[in-house]
């Protein structure tokens, strides 16, 4: 293709992923190292019949000009990443130098919103992509060996995860698990224990998280993988047949190779999807018991006291982390690619 007919192939492309992607990343950076301005106060010494008393008010004109003035904002640098609600540099300095063994920092620093986040979040990340992609594999191969007539009732009952929103599938979970739902009551009955409660426990909560983010991801992998099994080349899985393969010998060293750019390309997708999760948290009201970057994000700016510096802030932290997440995948893909070049 010619430079120029590239150019102009490319040139929609490119100017939507600098409006809607460059721009409001730039955008984010510069609201992270600003902060509101501070109101200008005024006092006013008032002088009535039983005396004088001074007053503090504040002067909405001097306080309009300064933030017409700088609309950003005060300059303010990286102090918004080091605070409290982020990264915290001096509270973890301080954990670090009063506690003794490796447990009671970590249980120091899990107290600190973005530390706590930052737990549930690469839990749930590391936990679920590997289960769905295993999941994934595993109903692909199931439904490619079905009878012809079975495959498209099997198929359709497959991706109703995906069919149903996210955060009405956490809140059907939601209700399934509660003491009067049908698991809640069913796990109360094997336990023998009335009071049994999923919700009560931060470890339940979280293992139903993840419970859930399997089930709503594992329909994607299923698609791309039931896809790929369409281009399967035939020959060598007759001639892996022919020289005694088991199946489970023809799925490792003939199958599972021929789907590996897929499940890279799973694994990019959902890494980067996990790392945002976001919906089940508020479908389960599990914010007592696991927060995510995402949902800091979204406390940040509800409310009557907008947090739109830190929201930014934790935003760019956010981004920063699915680069790191998805630089070994991305170094992978650029050396396969290299290998076949």
């Amino acid at each position: 293709m010619k430079h120029r007919t590239f150019f102009w192939f490319f040139l929609p492309t490119g100017l939507a992923m600098l409006l809607f992607i460059a721009l409001p990343i730039v955008s984010v950076l510069f609201q992270s190292v600003h902060t509101p301005h501070d109101a200008v106060l005024v006092t006013v010494e008032n002088c009535g019949p039983f005396g004088c008393k001074e007053e503090t008010t504040i002067d909405q004109e001097a306080t309009r000009a300064l933030r017409d003035a700088e609309p950003l904002g005060k300059f303010v640098g990286l102090q918004i990443y080091f605070d409290r609600g982020h990264l915290a540099v001096s509270e973890v300095a301080e954990a670090w130098r009063s506690t003794d063994s490796i447990s009671g920092f970590l249980s120091e620093i899990n107290d600190l919103p973005f530390y706590r986040a930052m737990a549930f979040t690469l839990t749930y990340t590391f936990t679920v992509t590997p289960l769905l992609i295993v999941l994934g594999l595993m109903i692909a191969l199931a439904v490619n060996s079905l009878n012809r007539h079975l495959k498209g009732l099997v198929i359709f009952f497959s991706l109703l995860p995906m069919i149903v929103t996210p955060l009405i599938g956490s809140l059907i979970l939601f209700w399934m698990i509660d003491s009067r739902g049908v698991l809640g009551s069913a796990l109360q009955y094997l336990a023998d224990d009335p009071t049994l409660s999923l919700k009560a426990s931060t470890g339940l909560t979280w293992i139903m998280l993840i419970v859930y983010g399997v089930w709503n991801s594992a329909p994607f992998a299923f698609v791309v993988f039931y896809a790929g099994l369409q281009t399967l080349p035939q020959d060598q899985l007759e001639s892996a047949q022919i020289d005694g393969a088991t199946r489970w010998q023809r799925i490792r060293y003939v199958v599972i190779p021929h789907l590996m750019p897929l499940v890279t390309f799973v694994a990019l997708i959902q890494l980067m999807d996990n790392f945002r999760v976001f919906e089940p948290i508020i479908g389960f009201n599990a914010e007592a018991h696991a927060t995510s970057f995402s949902w800091i994000i979204f406390n940040d700016m509800g409310g009557e006291t907008r947090l739109l510096s830190s929201a930014a802030t934790t935003s760019v932290l956010t981004i920063l982390g699915v680069a790191v997440l998805l630089t070994p995948v991305l170094i992978r893909t650029w050396q396969d690619f290299k290998g076949k070049t």
